[in-house]
């Protein structure tokens, strides 16, 4: 079966969020899949499906190293540039990815060989509240004084649901997740944590264990770029550019813009480069 590795959000190689592209999975099952992904031991993989109506419509699968997630930003933006590459594409070209929870469309630029951009619209934002969790900062390792007085947390979608935590100073540094938040986010009907400086518009966020923290978050980055316009720190439409992953050694950038006012932010667009790495072939698939 033929895969390709690619680093999104990355102009160059070895930077960015690494990710396995499988261009034709048929016939794999949800284990094969969670198996494949967790050998690979990129953060995540994504396996495609052709359409078999529409030439530019493509059925998406992504794993992280727990199972199957029912949506992602790096993985859809990796896989329509590969898909792009593939397919004797013009320079710009729009891709439809089926999900299993959502239909999505991502527009892809050829940039040079091996180098692609793409930008993926995520749909309106779902704001879902603003907790009062008093002991929040120490969550993260960090002090009261450490979380930004002026923006309040707030748990939003867009297609995962975030609990977007507002931090300043050099808090985003220090940041480590002190328990397990598994439990704690669901009780607040959050998949996840995404940390935010909005004034460096910078980011973080790890599994709900801490034992693993992700590069660059596109799902995360979607909830970020729809909080900072709910809030007037970005444009109607504004496109600005919000990093992640430098503290892993591996620094990469997300172009996001949010378009409405206040609660009623109709769509969230995430973007950035793309580099291919590499591309071979598994010789055995498993059981």
């Amino acid at each position: 079966m033929h895969y390709l590795h690619v680093d999104v959000f990355s102009s160059q190689p070895y930077s960015g969020n690494s990710l396995a592209v499988f261009p034709d999975s048929v016939g794999l099952s949800g284990k094969q899949m969670t198996r494949i992904t967790q050998e690979m031991r990129h953060f995540e993989s994504v396996f495609l499906t052709r359409h078999p109506a529409h030439e530019r419509t493509w059925g998406a699968r992504v794993f992280d190293l727990a199972g199957e997630l029912d949506f992602a930003g790096h993985p859809l933006i990796g896989a329509a540039c590969v898909l792009h590459a593939l397919h004797d594409a013009d320079d710009t070209e729009t891709w439809r990815l089926k999900l299993r929870a959502r239909t999505v469309d991502v527009i892809t630029r050829r940039r040079a060989t091996g180098r692609y951009t793409a930008v993926l619209d995520q749909g309106p934002a779902v704001f879902l509240g603003r907790p009062h969790i008093p002991d929040l900062a120490a969550w993260f390792s960090l002090d009261a004084e450490d979380l930004d007085p002026e923006l309040p947390p707030e748990v939003l979608s867009t297609g995962l649901r975030y609990l977007v935590v507002p931090v300043r100073g050099d808090a985003l540094g220090r940041a480590r997740i002190a328990q397990d938040l598994e439990a704690p986010l669901a009780a607040l009907g959050a998949h996840f944590a995404y940390l935010l400086d909005a004034t460096a518009l910078e980011g973080r966020h790890w599994t709900n264990d801490g034992n693993l923290e992700d590069v660059v978050t596109g799902s995360g980055g979607g909830c970020a770029a729809a909080y900072l316009r709910r809030h007037g720190r970005i444009g109607d439409g504004e496109t600005v550019t919000l990093h992640q992953g430098r503290l892993t050694g591996r620094a990469g950038k997300m172009a996001v813009s949010a378009h409405g006012e206040g609660q009623d932010i109709r769509s969230v667009r995430v973007g950035g480069e793309v580099a291919f790495v590499a591309e071979g072939h598994l010789r055995e698939l498993p059981a």
